[in-house]
């Protein structure tokens, strides 16, 4: 497949977990691939392992104004532009209301909406001017409301406000701003959950394949092909949506 021939996709925090596997994803669609992370190293190692033609690891603080547009204009100059951004830089620091200090709120809010927001605005400038782009932001099924994750359920629903905002305001200039609300996941952020809640990882995924009608639990392939769609011309007309990739976890 080459629905992204001639494209250039960015991604961030994709050296691991769902990042990596869609960026891994775009790569093999035939993109070149900008792989974010918080560490120069690990991005490189993993921009390394995607096989693509070109691919090119770079150090993004995507909570930084300044981080931010170094790290675009690094990109723009060794790839030639950006066609596509993937929001999916994320983490957690989950605790019950009465525990959750004001420095948890302020980072998981930091990077999960201040960095969608700093990153689109960014590279929003170069697809305006190509009069073409494609946004995708990962939100999630926290969205709805979880317990222990007040800052998580906060910024990601924002994520989705965010989402429907940017599409109103980007959309004709061509670009399409999409998010995907991913359920359960298999990753090291699920596997810390299910510490936190005093499991092993495997019983925190058998007890929600058990809730989820599929039977089974989400894998990062599962949401890299659903990004893979959303950012290709065959979404072209399909904007200002959040997508739940859930097994019917929320049905």
């Amino acid at each position: 497949m080459s629905r992204y021939a001639g494209r250039v996709a960015l991604v961030t925090g994709s050296a691991r977990g769902i990042g990596a596997a869609t960026a891994r994803r775009l790569a093999d669609e035939g993109a070149a691939v900008a792989v974010l992370d918080l560490e120069r190293d690990a991005a490189s190692r993993a921009a390394a392992g995607l096989g693509a033609q070109k691919a090119l690891g770079v150090a993004c603080d995507v909570s930084d104004a300044d981080s931010v547009a170094s790290a675009v204009a690094e990109v723009v100059e060794a790839l030639g532009g950006v066609d596509v951004l993937v929001n999916n830089a994320g983490i957690t620091r989950d605790n019950l209301l009465f525990k959750m200090s004001e420095d948890d709120w302020d980072a998981v809010m930091n990077v999960h909406l201040r960095g969608a927001f700093l990153m689109s605005r960014e590279v929003q400038r170069h697809m305006v001017a190509a009069r073409y782009g494609k946004i995708l932001n990962l939100s999630s099924v926290s969205a709805l409301g979880n317990r222990g994750q007040a800052n998580y359920s906060a910024a990601k629903m924002g994520i989705q406000g965010l989402t429907r905002t940017l599409a109103l305001e980007l959309g004709p200039f061509g670009i399409n701003v999409n998010a995907i609300a991913p359920g359960f996941v298999v990753s090291d952020m699920t596997d810390a959950t299910a510490r936190r809640l005093g499991m092993e990882p495997e019983e925190l995924r058998k007890a929600a394949a058990e809730g989820t009608p599929v039977r089974r639990v989400g894998r990062p392939e599962d949401i890299a092909a659903t990004a893979a769609f959303l950012c290709s011309d065959e979404a072209s007309f399909i904007t200002g949506q959040t997508l739940y990739v859930d097994g019917g976890a929320k049905l």
